[in-house]
């Protein structure tokens, strides 16, 4: 997930919760994240993929929380946007007749679940509505 998508819907989640139920538009977002308003929606269709945003169509049209920022964790953001281990992968395959190459994936992965699970723990810990109270 070391590609910025949980920033950008933190971002996008945190003004949705600061402007207390008004719709904002995609171009409102984009201009507060400084990115495109395609990227915008790209990340809003996800958002409201996992329950998190809702929208509404039309000339006054845009994006709110779908449910109170009491009730979203971090975590559950994290979750919806990860793609690949905090860590990343291996991407080759070692020697078998190493001892240590034979094993190697294994205990890294074993590795890489153990420390993002006290990430996640971490988030779990959090609400929308904790992290969106540091901007008042």
């Amino acid at each position: 997930m070391n590609n910025g998508r949980f920033a950008i819907s933190l971002h996008i989640l945190t003004l949705l919760d600061q402007s207390n139920g008004e719709v904002l538009s995609s171009e409102y977002i984009a201009g507060s994240i400084n990115i495109n308003p395609v990227l915008v929606r790209k990340e809003l269709i996800s958002l409201r993929n996992q329950g998190l945003v809702l929208s509404k169509e039309g000339k006054n049209g845009g994006s709110y929380l779908a449910k109170s920022s009491t009730e979203i964790t971090l975590a559950e953001i994290y979750n919806s946007v990860k793609q690949i281990s905090l860590l990343g992968q291996a991407k080759n395959t070692p020697n078998p007749k190493c001892p240590v190459g034979k094993q190697i994936n294994k205990h890294l992965n074993d590795l890489y679940v153990n420390t993002e699970n006290v990430l996640i723990k971490e988030l779990a810990a959090q609400t929308l509505a904790d992290f969106s109270r540091k901007f008042n």
